[in-house]
């Protein structure tokens, strides 16, 4: 048996799986890392849901997360199976030249999340913060590059795994970490016995027993992506030893505890440290953050990332959920034996769906035709050089009415192309044959009618929205084609400079001043 280990291809992912990889291989195991690329996990859902989607359509056995990379509790179907033993759990400063900027009044701080930006500036109430972004290497690149940018706050265990913690750096002692940092969490499906077996002889029991502690406490405080929450425990002598934090975002609250049980008394500590801060004062700011949620002025069609939601500025309060859900179809082998001369591929859903089925090898596409920039940048990077691409099917289909090579197309897709369209082709000779790539589910929400602007990655995104929602709001738009779809329903339509995440936040940015 062969273990199929998920992974993206960013460093720490990799890192992360070919470890697990080696603990298993010396367990006499074999295993194969199958690796996705990580702009799949920032543009179309968060890295844990793309993740569980393959395990639960079986393309891998296994899955590989930095466990703070989980908030939310697993799917349905999704079970833990291993947690390793706890790397470093600190969170480490990284300076430019020296520590003198901490005397001073207006010093800046890189920091990644809300938890590190509300206890900095609880120590350094006179200092400003600005939030990283990317992975790693990019977040460091932001720390060199911007010269108004004093020093940086970044994880431990990142940059101890991927050697990258340089000289210039200390340890935050002081700083409580989020719950879970440091660990890594192995996950598969429910119904295989086999991965669970395997990977039990690799958990960690006391990592185990101490970020289920720390991860009830964060829960039992509402915690989510925005929530200023710390929590270590650690076991020394057959005791827990707890601290917690709970702070406001901009730091001037704080309620720490700390708590000391017994081995066998564990499963308290969380409960009592939770009600400890609740009773003193705690419900203040979980009902503040419960206000926070209310006051939600942004609603995104897809789900966002806690690193892409961070990105908003302080006067955009967002929300997201995924509006469409996409069900890859089989696609029957015969169809893209012989080499294909033309093809269409309407969408990136449709790529997907098309690289779900068959590897690059298998797609020998002479002329490949798409509609859209995103989806000609994304089938150039993973299927092969895009011939020509437009901003709709009627555009595209003009073009190639009088320039396209042969007498045959393909047209992968959704939906079939529209009658008339296949009727100007059929006038100049040119036989069209339908695919379809993949079904959609509408997965209809009701927002409430306060929000002022939504965020929409593609025409079926606003359909699905339309179903249960008003066009009184504001519609940004991720590219053109989205763009012109949204046009029929909303007055108002800000389409992204680029199509990418950032771009589309920025947008949003510039409004929300």
């Amino acid at each position: 048996m062969i273990i199929k280990i998920g992974s993206y291809d960013t460093p720490l992912n990799l890192w992360q799986a070919n470890a697990v990889s080696q603990m298993l291989d010396k367990l006499g195991h074999r295993c194969e890392i199958v690796v996705y690329k990580a702009s799949e996990k920032q543009e179309i859902s968060p890295s844990t849901l793309l993740i569980h989607e393959k395990l639960l359509d079986n393309h891998i056995d296994l899955a590989v997360n930095s466990f703070t990379d989980f908030t939310e509790p697993f799917p349905e179907k999704i079970i833990q199976v291993a947690i390793l033993k706890r790397g470093n759990f600190k969170d480490v400063l990284i300076f430019k030249k020296n520590e003198e900027f901490l005397s001073q009044q207006n010093a800046t701080i890189l920091i990644e999340n809300a938890r590190q930006k509300a206890q900095w500036l609880n120590r350094y109430p006179s200092h400003n913060t600005v939030q990283s972004f990317g992975n790693i290497y990019e977040r460091l690149e932001q720390l060199n590059e911007n010269t108004s940018i004093n020093a940086g706050i970044f994880s431990a265990s990142e940059l101890g795994r991927l050697n990258l913690k340089p000289k210039n750096a200390i340890n935050l002692d002081w700083m409580i970490p989020t719950p879970a940092q440091g660990s890594i969490v192995l996950t598969s499906v429910k119904e295989n016995d086999t991965i669970a077996q395997i990977c039990h002889e690799l958990n960690h029991a006391e990592t185990e027993i101490c970020i289920d502690i720390e991860r009830a406490f964060f829960k039992l405080l509402n915690g989510d992506n925005h929530s200023a929450i710390g929590a270590l425990a650690f076991i020394k002598d057959e005791e827990i030893h707890f601290k917690g934090v709970f702070l406001s975002s901009s730091g001037t609250k704080k309620i720490e505890i700390t708590r000391i049980e017994t081995l066998a008394e564990s499963h308290k500590v969380a409960p009592y440290c939770a009600n400890f801060i609740i009773d003193r004062g705690g419900n203040k700011l979980v009902d503040l953050s419960t206000s926070i949620k209310e006051n939600i002025n942004v609603y995104s069609t897809k789900t966002l990332t806690k690193n892409q939601s961070l990105l908003f500025n302080e006067n955009v309060v967002s929300e997201s959920s995924d509006f469409i859900k996409i069900s890859v179809n089989r696609i029957k082998p015969q169809i893209i034996r012989a080499p294909i001369k033309n093809v269409i591929i309407s969408d990136k859903h449709t790529a997907e769906a098309l690289l779900h089925n068959f590897s690059k090898v298998e797609l020998q596409f002479q002329n490949i035709y798409c509609v859209g920039r995103r989806t000609k940048r994304f089938v150039s990077n993973t299927i092969g050089e895009v011939k020509k691409t437009e901003k709709s099917d009627h555009d595209l289909i003009t073009h190639l009415i009088d320039h396209i090579d042969g007498d045959e197309l393909i047209y992968f897709g959704h939906e079939p192309l529209s009658d008339d369209l296949q009727t100007m082709l059929q006038n100049h000779n040119v036989s069209v044959q339908n695919v379809k790539a993949y079904d959609i589910k509408y997965d209809d929400i009701k927002i409430k009618d306060s929000i002022e602007g939504v965020l929409f990655f593609s025409p079926l995104a606003v359909h699905s929205y339309l179903k249960q929602n008003h066009s009184n709001n504001i519609a940004f738009c991720f590219g053109n084609s989205t763009a012109v779809e949204a046009k029929k329903h909303f007055k108002d339509v800000r389409v992204a400079k680029t199509p990418t995440i950032n771009s589309m936040i920025d947008i949003v940015n510039e409004h929300f001043m």
